[in-house]
């Protein structure tokens, strides 16, 4: 059995019906337990996130303004996986695992938000007022304390060492060196380097100085990569039309083989569709909840809107450009994958100017995701050093000098090995599938202190019958 073939059988089993169903089930419960909350008030959503993108928060508590801590999950969630990730999605799941995309960004819009209103009601508040939460923190103060469970410190470990598999198995650097050696033949090795030093220059700087790049970065690279999309898109109009026809026809019957595109089962359009678009929205991840945690913000469930966002605008508008670019221009017959294939759709489309677009947009979305990813470990690391500050202080200094280290290794051994980049992408979705799961257990218990502080924003924004939070994610720790 060759390496591809094992990773493979291993990828299927971690994203196997088990999980897969796990995804949607959670999602579809937490959906329809708040009354479809996130269709019932979409207009609600973007007119408090996208239209207060500005707002320098209602809290003097936290360490960003609630947009530059989306910058930082947007950052991590818009990346490599909106164009190596479709694009793999449908040559191997076919255009039919787009719609499976749709599926579980549109439930997984609550589940973001869920995992974010709990890492704010969680958190931390250290006397200078910088605030620091997550899965980790919910699992030990929600599970632990609150519901007695002794043992909270075994699933924390098992999604801390999870989150951490991504540490060394990085997309990022090697997705971003692949793309701009495809397209101006510079050595993967030399732009892996300008990307590290890059890296470098923002995570010094902090947690703040990485949100403050991103809230500037994030919104230029994301428009700048959609009106591309979009120009190809209405320029083959009719083209785009059959590509969403398809999009629904092979959703559940499978698409046949033609040209390069082997062809692929029902199963595998579903097995696809969920694990791409967890890896790009990251909603069940349990990542973006670790930055959303530092915002400043007067309520778990207003931070929480903005998860909500940033799947919808990771998936249902980012992904759908990549996905229809592909499919409208028929790149995705020619047996391409990954950023090659969004790289040629892209050709086809606007000549080699369209492959300057989304070489610069891998390269932008990369970066910042890899600047993005810093927060979160660090986040994790904090919780792990928590009432040993000497120690906590080496380990931080170490980890900010080793962090971008193994994204140039892994480059170097794919270029002296020659790794496809089948394999990048499979070893990326079994790091993922297991800190998924611990975290959707996790909020599933938790899910009574979801609701509990639902109804009360309901209540004060809505007028609806009153809530019973009493703001004690202030206080919860100290207390």
């Amino acid at each position: 059995m060759t390496i591809e073939k094992f990773l493979e059988m291993l990828s299927g089993y971690l994203w196997g019906k088990p999980l897969i169903y796990t995804v949607l089930f959670v999602g579809l419960f937490f959906t329809v337990g708040s009354g479809f909350w996130q269709f019932r008030y979409i207009g609600y959503i973007l007119k408090n996130t996208f239209g207060k993108m500005w707002s320098k928060g209602t809290s003097n508590e936290g360490i960003l303004t609630p947009f530059q801590a989306v910058s930082i999950a947007l950052a991590g969630t818009i990346g490599v996986g909106n164009i190596a990730g479709v694009a793999s999605a449908v040559a191997v799941g076919g255009p039919g695992a787009v719609f499976w995309m749709w599926v579980c960004a549109l439930v997984g819009m609550m589940t973001k938000m869920v995992e974010v209103t709990l890492a704010v009601h969680y958190r931390d508040k250290n006397p200078d007022g910088s605030t620091y939460g997550g899965p980790t923190y919910y699992m030990e103060k929600g599970l632990g304390i609150e519901r007695g469970f002794k043992f909270w410190k075994i699933p924390a470990v098992i999604f801390g060492a999870g989150i951490f598999t991504t540490f060394f198995i990085t997309l990022q650097n090697y997705t971003v060196a692949e793309a701009v050696n495809n397209t101006f033949k510079i050595p993967m090795v030399a732009v892996s380097l300008v990307y590290i030093t890059l890296t470098y220059l923002v995570i010094f700087g902090g947690i703040k100085k990485i949100g403050e790049v991103c809230s500037y970065v994030v919104p230029f690279m994301a428009l700048f990569y959609v009106l591309g999309g979009i120009f190809i898109i209405v320029s083959r109009f009719p083209d785009a039309i059959k590509g969403l026809a398809l999009i629904f026809k092979s959703a559940l019957s499978g698409t046949a083989a033609v040209g390069g595109f082997a062809g692929a089962a029902f199963s595998k359009a579903l097995q696809m569709g969920v694990a791409r678009s967890i890896y790009s929205n990251e909603a069940g991840w349990g990542t973006a909840p670790m930055a959303h945690s530092t915002a400043k913000t007067d309520h778990p469930v207003r931070q929480g809107l903005w998860g909500a966002f940033e799947v919808f605008m990771d998936t249902i508008v980012v992904c759908t450009i990549t996905a229809l670019t592909i499919i409208t221009t028929g790149a995705w017959t020619s047996g391409a994958s990954g950023a090659s294939l969004t790289l040629n759709a892209f050709e086809i489309g606007l000549g080699f100017f369209g492959k300057v677009v989304v070489t610069v947009g891998i390269f932008l979305f990369g970066w910042t995701t890899t600047t993005g990813w810093y927060a979160y470990y660090e986040i994790i690391l904090r919780h792990l050093m928590r009432g040993r500050e000497n120690l906590q202080k080496v380990i931080l200094t170490l980890y900010k000098y080793l962090y971008p280290i193994p994204g140039f290794l892994m480059v170097v051994f794919a270029v002296t090995t020659g790794l496809p980049p089948a394999i990048i992408w499979l070893l990326a979705d079994i790091s993922s599938a297991v800190p998924v799961f611990v975290n959707l257990i996790a909020i599933l218990i938790l899910a009574p202190r979801f609701f509990e502080l639902l109804r009360d924003f309901n209540a004060r924004e809505f007028g609806e019958k009153d809530g019973t939070y009493t703001g004690n994610v202030k206080l919860f720790y100290e207390s």
